[in-house]
């Protein structure tokens, strides 16, 4: 099927179904709306992996140490979520270098990273879908 003709059925589409259309846009624009505001950009674990290889992000894990212990990516940090204020002197010679955030789901990280973007770091990123989205991109972790 040629691009034109599907281009036209899509013009088709949004046409007969404006209202559809329009809520599906209106939702888009709240989801991105709601990504700006949370702090950080969503990093997949292969976009994650890129951004260590290329420019030596710093992984912060913030899972407690028991949890971190199971696994976690190599050279990351363990710092505790609950104990980040306080701890925020062990990231201060990467305030300009990527940060990313990893969790145990991807769920609790935005939070982390709105706090530390407060803090001035300037390039805080979250990992979606957390370690286990890691462990399920077959990625390695270390144990210990």
């Amino acid at each position: 099927m040629g691009v034109k003709i599907m281009m036209n059925q899509f013009i088709e589409f949004a046409t007969n179904n404006w209202e559809m259309v329009a809520v599906f846009l209106a939702i888009l624009a709240a989801v991105l709306f709601y990504e700006s505001k949370n702090g950080a950009q969503g990093l997949s674990p292969s976009a994650a992996t890129n951004l260590m290889n290329t420019e030596d992000a710093v992984i912060v894990d913030t899972r407690p140490a028991k949890e971190f212990s199971t696994g976690y990516i190599t050279g990351a940090l363990n710092i505790p979520a609950a104990k980040m204020k306080e701890n925020l002197n062990r990231l201060e010679k990467h305030k300009d270098a990527p940060i990313i955030i990893v969790c145990k789901s991807g769920i609790t990280s935005g939070t982390t990273a709105k706090e530390l973007k407060k803090e001035g770091f300037t390039k805080v990123y979250k990992l979606q879908g957390g370690i286990a989205e890691w462990q399920s991109s077959n990625l390695p972790l270390v144990k210990g």
